[in-house]
This record gives structure tokens, sequence and C-alpha cells, in this order.
């Protein structure tokens, strides 16, 4: 009887381990691929469809891809600001898996406690009285308040308009010419008041179909108007629209995101998008009294996952700066929204000029939102013109 020698035994020994684990991991590919087939078709739900993708590269951020592939062309990396610090592939990749940030311990809490998803945002700009505490925030409406409608206190809303204190405008010496360069839309547009909802105490209940933020939207509109500056104001029921689509209501960006789209289509000279929200914060944090008159306070959010980032904050903080110093406190300043729990674009990618505006909180008044629509028409405006002014594209009044 003979035997190889050990070398010769241990190569054999090994050799058919080897194929035995080939033969093992292609059987389990196999039965993997079945049992993922099998699953797809009676589960249609579980095919991983390019929405699904999508979401999985929403976790990186837009910086990362660049540098991503900039290290195959070099070319990439201009487009991105030299402030922006290489990223590490590491935390992303650890977020990624466990939805913890490492940079922000705040995730963690957030993935444990209900709720601390809200406060997950960076304040850019704060004034007296903005913290973590007092962020604006938006909730949305219970299905009962969805499916019933309630009464509104049209009483109230005629004794509200505050055309009796308002000083008269002179004809504006600057004008668009026709030209609506602003858009103005609602993408919570039944976002309403509790002054002016009989029998509602409730923020969280503070919708309503007619009576609502499309109303300060019409003013605003109406107010930049009377400055020379063309504006164009969408009222549209977002509620019906998410119906007629089958959504629920976290799809309401996407609703709106049509409605925005579709005004940059038809027509070309739109240069600003504001999207107006009312806060759900209580009357204490979202009112400031000036000259002894109230008005209700903003605030502009700014996606924080959105292509035109830098664009968008700078224009807030030069309208938060504008607005504060002739209506002190008007502004409780800019904040940055991104991550779990919200939109993170808030359509801002679509235009460098766009801006989410929370209008007041549930406790405030029309009297006081139409004050601070003129108000913020009246800065505006003057932003407006001086910058057509630098642009060299200012038209006198024809």
């Amino acid at each position: 009887m003979k035997f190889g020698r050990p070398s010769e035994v241990i190569v054999s020994v090994n050799g058919a381990i080897i194929r035995k684990f080939i033969i093992v991991f292609v059987l389990g590919l196999v039965m993997l691929f079945v049992m993922v087939g099998m699953l797809t078709s009676l589960k249609p739900q579980y095919r991983i469809s390019s929405s699904s993708l999508g979401e999985v590269t929403d976790e990186l951020s837009i910086s990362s891809f660049v540098h991503l592939f900039s290290y195959e062309n070099h070319y990439f990396k201009q487009a991105l600001s030299p402030d922006i610090p290489t990223p590490s592939y590491f935390n992303e990749l650890f977020q990624f898996a466990t939805r913890v940030n490492l940079d922000d311990p705040r995730s963690l809490l957030g993935n444990e406690l209900p709720g601390f998803y809200h406060f997950d945002s960076e304040i850019i700009v704060a004034e007296e009285g903005l913290d973590y505490t007092t962020i604006p925030y938006e909730s949305a409406p219970p299905l009962e308040v969805l499916m019933a409608e309630r009464e509104a206190s049209i009483q109230n809303l005629e004794l509200d308009k505050p055309d009796g204190d308002k000083e008269p405008i002179q004809p504006p010496a600057l004008s668009t010419n026709g030209k609506n360069v602003v858009f103005i839309y609602h993408t919570h547009s039944s976002e309403s008041y509790l002054p002016h909802l009989k029998g509602v105490t409730e923020p969280d209940a503070a919708f309503h179909s007619k009576v609502n933020i499309t109303m300060v939207g019409e003013k605003l509109a109406e107010e930049l108007t009377e400055r020379g500056i063309g504006s164009q104001v969408n009222v549209e029921d977002m509620n019906q629209k998410l119906k007629q689509k089958g959504w629920n209501y976290s799809k309401s960006y996407a609703a709106s995101r049509e409605v925005v789209q579709s005004a940059l289509a038809s027509n070309r000279e739109l240069q600003y998008l504001f999207d107006l929200h009312r806060d759900a914060n209580r009357r204490e944090a979202t009112t400031v009294a000036i000259n002894g008159k109230d008005y209700a306070k903003i605030a502009f959010i700014i996606g924080g996952e959105n292509v035109n980032y830098e664009q968008n904050v700078k224009l807030a903080k030069d309208l938060h700066s504008l607005i504060n110093k002739k209506y002190p406190g008007l502004s409780r300043g800019v904040i940055t929204k991104r991550g779990k729990g919200t939109n993170g674009k808030f359509n801002q990618d679509l235009s460098q000029n766009a801006i989410l505006f929370e209008f007041g909180g549930v406790d405030n008044s029309f009297e006081e939102l139409y004050r601070t629509a003129e108000a913020v028409a009246d800065i505006f405006s003057e932003y407006y013109w001086e910058a057509e002014k630098v642009n060299g594209t200012v038209e006198s009044k024809q």
C-alpha cells in the first residue's frame, strides 16, 4: 500500500474542501435567487424599484457623490466649494447601515425617542427666542380632520382685514411690466389658524380647505404687485390632489413639485419660488409687537439636501437681515432641515432662488399675518429692485 507524501495529501484534501465550498456557494446562490423570485412573485411590493434605489442613493450627500466621481475625473471637483471638506465614506456607510451619524449624537437619540427627529435641523441664523425647543415644525392633520370639513368664522375674517391701518402705497417707479417673476404656492395648503376655526382649540386640528395659508399667499402676491413685482399664486387644494393620486400626506412635496414644474415650464420669467407654510408652535414663539402692532413672525426653512443649498441659504440670510433691520424681530431666523422625518429638498433644487416661509403659528390671526405679508413684500421689493440694478435688467414702468 502506497501513501503519498504529506504535502501531496494536504493539497488533495484542501482541493476537495475548496471544491465542496464552491459547490455549496453556487447552490446557495441558486437557492437565494429562487427564494427571491418566489417572494417577488407572491409579494410584488418586495421588488426593488428605481424609487427604492433612489431612496438608497438619497442617503449619501451630493458632495460625497461629486468627490467620488472626481477620483476618476478631476473636472467634477470644480463644482465643489473649497470650503466643503472631503467626506468620510466610512462615516457615511456607517450612517447608512445604522442611521447614526457619528458627528451628531442627536441622530442616536432620534432613533430612540419618538418625535425627536423634528429637531434634526441646523439653525443657521437665530434671533432671540429661537432654539431647538422652539424650532418651526409642522404636524400632519389627523385623519378625522382630513375627512371632515370644519366651519370657519367668517365674521372674524371680515374683522381681521387690516386695510384700515395700512399706509398708502405710492405707484411703483419700477415694474416688471406684466411679467410674473415670483411664484407663490402652498405645499400644505390646508394649514389654518385657530382664531378662525369655530370650536377648534387643538393645534393638530388647525386645518381647513378654504380658510388657510393660501389666503396669506394671495395677500403677499397682492402686496408684491402693488410694488411693481408681478407675482403668480397657486391656491390649489393639495389634499384633493393627494386624494386623486391615492397618495398619503407624506407625499405632499411630490404633489406640489408637479405644480412648481408646471409653472416653470409655462413661464420662463419666474425667478423666485416661495412655498408658504404655517408653524405649529404657539403664540409666544410666533408673534412680535412692532410699533404697537402685533405681527406674525416668519422663519426661513432651507432644505439641506438640494443642489442649490448654498444659493438658497444666501438668499434667506440676506432677506432675514434686511427684514429685521426695518422690522426688528419679525424674522425668527434661518433653519436648515435634512435627514429622517423631513423632505430635505422642499423642491428647492428647482431654483437657486427658492425659499420655504413659515408664516406665523396656529394662534396668529389674519390681521397679524396680513401685516407680515405687507412687511415681507416691502423688504423683498427693495431687495429685488436692487438686485435687478446690479444685474442691469431694471425696466422703467410703462
